[in-house]
């Protein structure tokens, strides 16, 4: 099944980026409650000295009321008052989802979009401004065999500029992928590889656009611990820890080699 482009180098990403928790300190939950399976998500970052209710709730509610063609994604309030509204119904056409996000805040920000998935080995997605379509974001995907291609585009192809383009390609324990974005100006390569069931390493590298020269490589071992460097000369290691199902610890730090600083953060999820 294609992916999302964004998620063109996720294989590669989840081991440079998720789980890295190298700064401050977080409760994170998640409950499932028994009204029409709607599922609470609390995130507190704790001892924060400049928010007086440092946390993010996140509610997650399938069927609201009971209205079976309806999905609410995600209704999100953040510490700082803001929130974010994602609904949703596949229930129009077969292989169809339509979309819809908001900040609760005004019409300007109202997007409204599709996904389908009717196309065998093809994903077509697009999201617009509801009040002006002219601002919009659209992408395709497309599988053969281990390789995936895609392209993204924006409201700029009409003004002349290239979409993004995108291609993924796994087979055994390797795989790597490569966008070319900014109307082939940036350039990001992805590479991953499975060297045994207990070990895994990463690396990426971009070339040209604001993150030119930037890399990163990394290591992870059987899923529990990770560590990765990077081009501004920075160690992050990470520990991840399940005390029992349902009780984890997300440990990590980070140090600066260049400018000799060390952070530590550790973050605790209960579901």
């Amino acid at each position: 099944m294609p992916v999302k482009f964004d998620d063109i180098p996720k294989v590669a990403n989840e081991l440079l980026k998720d789980d890295y928790h190298t700064t401050g300190y977080q409760l994170k939950t998640k409950q499932k409650t028994s009204y029409g399976g709607s599922v609470l998500s609390t995130q507190v970052d704790l001892f924060g000295d400049k928010c007086a209710t440092p946390a993010k709730l996140t509610w997650k509610w399938p069927n609201p009321f009971g209205y079976k063609q309806a999905f609410i994604d995600k209704l999100e309030v953040d510490k700082s008052g803001k929130f974010k509204l994602e609904a949703s119904s596949s229930e129009v056409h077969p292989g169809l989802k339509l979309e819809l996000k908001s900040d609760l805040q005004g019409q300007d920000q109202i997007v409204a979009g599709f996904t389908y998935t009717g196309l065998k080995d093809a994903q077509v997605k697009f999201e617009t401004k509801a009040v002006n379509p002219k601002d919009f974001t659209a992408e395709a995907m497309y599988t053969k065999d281990k390789a995936t291609f895609g392209l993204k585009l924006n409201s700029k192809v009409l003004e002349g500029h290239a979409p993004d383009f995108g291609i993924r390609f796994a087979s055994g324990p390797f795989f790597c992928s490569l966008l070319a974005k900014n109307t082939f100006k940036a350039y990001s390569a992805n590479a991953h590889y499975k060297v045994n069931d207990d070990i895994k390493c990463a690396a990426s590298y971009n070339h040209g656009g604001k993150e030119n020269g930037q890399y990163t490589v990394g290591l992870a071992y059987k899923g529990i611990g990770k560590v990765k460097f990077d081009q501004a000369q920075t160690v992050s290691v990470s520990v991840k820890h399940s005390l029992s199902k349902g009780f984890s610890f997300l440990g990590g730090a980070s140090h600066s080699l260049q400018k000799g600083e060390t952070k530590l953060g550790l973050q605790l999820s209960i579901e």
